[in-house]
């Protein structure tokens, strides 16, 4: 499937969907690509009992209108970014549009939660929903509150251009997707790159926390390094000049990557990391990891190479 290299990015007015849009936006201008702005909404509906149970639709003007006045917006803020810009209003429900257009881009962008903004409608479930069912890659741009203690940290939602790029790899289809988008971005920023990959033995959580405890864990950690240096080693060889640091911790992929975030500038998961090294990656860990890191996710699934 041929796809528009077109960043596609949701956003609804609040403050942390714009700041989504300003990632969008930096990467649409770092790789010559547009960008695609959508601003969806829902017909709501009542039950009017004047009507014998019957239903009054609501007249949706007022609505889209403020759909098209934060789209007005959405253009004025990323002006200075110099790229192409266009920008559609869809009726339906946010995540299943989203999801429907991913078809059509190489990139889908969206923030964490879009509390505040225009009907609070957007980054919601939209966040969990559209890297689970996109067809092209999604980033998810976490958003930090400046009120109270981070008050005085809102340089920390200004978007850097990644330096650090950390991948999840167990071994899995899933993890070997996620690892070459990393490194496409990692050519493309001209970025660091680490492949990380975790060991809940000895953690006190996770699958292999039942094993005996004469388990040899050192001969754990020595093997699920030695299979990452199989993989990792592959796709050096097939990239030229290409080096990825490799780091094998104790801990759930989750916990790690979501320690590691504080580190990075982009963190790089596949949706499902079934089979590999016992699944010790990625099964939930991308759904854990969107909910908890300090920086954006890329996450990419099986339905992206189609």
């Amino acid at each position: 499937m041929t796809r528009q290299e077109i960043v596609l990015v949701g956003v609804d007015g609040s403050a942390p969907s714009l700041h989504a849009l300003d990632w969008a936006a930096a990467y649409a201008k770092r790789v010559g690509w547009a960008l695609h702005m959508v601003c969806s909404y829902a017909l709501p509906s009542f039950t009017a009992a004047s009507l014998d149970g019957g239903y009054a639709a609501l007249d949706d003007t007022a609505i889209q209108e403020g759909a098209k006045s934060v789209l007005v917006e959405a253009k004025q803020h990323v002006a200075s970014y110099d790229v192409p810009v266009t920008a559609a209003v869809a009726t339906g429900d946010a995540a299943g549009v989203l999801v429907e257009l991913s078809k059509d881009y190489a990139l889908a962008v969206v923030g964490t939660r879009g509390r505040g903004g225009f009907t609070e409608r957007l980054l919601g479930t939209v966040s969990s929903a559209l890297p689970a069912h996109s067809s092209c890659p999604v980033v998810v741009v976490p958003y930090r509150s400046a009120t109270g203690e981070d008050a005085d940290r809102r340089d920390g939602n200004t978007v850097h251009e990644p330096r650090r790029i950390i991948v999840g790899v167990d071994g899995s289809p899933s993890a070997e997707m996620a690892l070459k988008a990393a490194i496409r971005q990692a050519r493309v920023w001209g970025a660091e790159l680490v492949a990380v990959a975790g060991v809940p033995v000895g953690s006190g959580a996770g699958v292999l926390a039942w094993l005996p405890a004469q388990i040899d864990h050192e001969q754990v950690l020595a093997d699920v390094k030695a299979g990452l240096d199989v993989i990792v080693d592959r796709y050096e060889a097939e990239n030229d000049g290409l080096k990825i640091k490799r780091i094998v911790l104790d801990g759930t992929g989750a916990e790690l990557l979501t320690e590691f975030s504080t580190a990075a500038d982009l963190l790089v998961v596949g949706s499902r990391g079934r089979g590999g090294f016992r699944g010790l990656l990625l099964g939930s860990t991308s759904q854990a990891v969107l909910h908890h890191s300090s920086c954006p996710v890329l996450v990419v699934n099986r339905r992206c190479e189609d």
